[in-house]
């Protein structure tokens, strides 16, 4: 199966507020040119492993570009965010619109709770279950709305750090039932969940340098792994295990709190 994502060209990018702790200090400082470069470069590089579909970008909507929070796919089932900071709600409309016209059966959550799409929630088809991060951005509530609607498994896990507001940021999934994450993101409870689901050789952790380096924040394509940067460490650890790294600085993105996972939703889960 051929793997697909969405994007968003970075028409109108830039940090114009301030939603998270990556932006404070970086209002007006994003070199358009370069980002839009680095978007690009990205798109040039998954287009190597995957299909892309582009949703047009809307002025006065920076972070629309961030397509991973638009929602989670689901075969042809899309659940739409409901973002808690009002300054990225009406990007809502164009992406549900954009699901409707392409024929997938759109399935609202029943009541008002935060849910902020594939930025929290992370399916690992492998085993039929889905990771949700809650504590900044999604609520736990929004696990009970979502097992109603897929035939899944849920575990919770609970965000701490305020740099990593998002799961993406700090967890992600591999291919042969390994996961990559920040430990120093999670609660202590959270951890043992990891622990529980992981085997201690099947979990990569990763340094505080990495982590706030967004090396978490990676698109996964079968073994290729694209990401913004690894250490020597990390990308030794991980061409060891054989995957195929693919560096892809996006320095620009970053002042806004993204990088290459937040701007590609994968439209392939299973």
């Amino acid at each position: 199966m051929i793997s697909r994502f969405l994007m968003c060209p970075p028409d109108y990018f830039g940090v114009n507020y301030s939603i998270n702790p990556w932006m404070v200090g970086n209002l007006g400082r994003v070199d358009i040119e370069k980002a839009n470069k680095q978007w690009q470069k990205l798109l040039e590089s998954l287009s190597k492993y995957a299909e892309i579909e582009l949703l047009s970008p809307q002025p006065h909507l920076p972070d629309m570009v961030f397509t991973a929070n638009a929602g989670l796919v689901r075969e042809n089932a899309f659940i739409p965010r409901h973002f808690q900071h009002s300054e990225r709600r009406p990007e809502e409309p164009h992406f549900k619109n954009w699901f409707l016209e392409k024929g997938y059966q759109i399935n609202d959550l029943t009541s008002p709770v935060y849910f902020e799409g594939e930025g929290d929630a992370l399916i690992h088809s492998e085993n039929n279950q889905l990771w949700i991060g809650y504590g900044f951005r999604t609520d736990p509530q929004s696990s009970d709305r979502i097992q109603k609607l897929f035939p899944i498994r849920i575990v919770l896990l609970h965000l701490v750090d305020p740099r990593f507001y998002h799961l993406d940021t700090c967890f992600c999934l591999l291919p042969g039932g390994k996961v990559m994450y920040y430990p120093k993101a999670f609660s202590r409870d959270s951890l043992q969940s990891i622990e529980k689901y992981f085997s201690a050789q099947n979990r990569i952790e990763i340094d505080e340098e990495d982590a706030i380096h967004f090396s978490c924040n990676a698109i996964v394509v079968q073994n290729n792994l694209i990401l913004n940067h690894a250490s020597t460490g990390l990308m030794s650890k991980l061409q060891s295990l054989g995957f195929r790294v693919v560096l892809n600085p996006v320095s620009e993105f970053l002042k806004a709190g993204g990088g290459n996972k937040c701007l590609a939703l994968s439209l392939s889960s299973n």
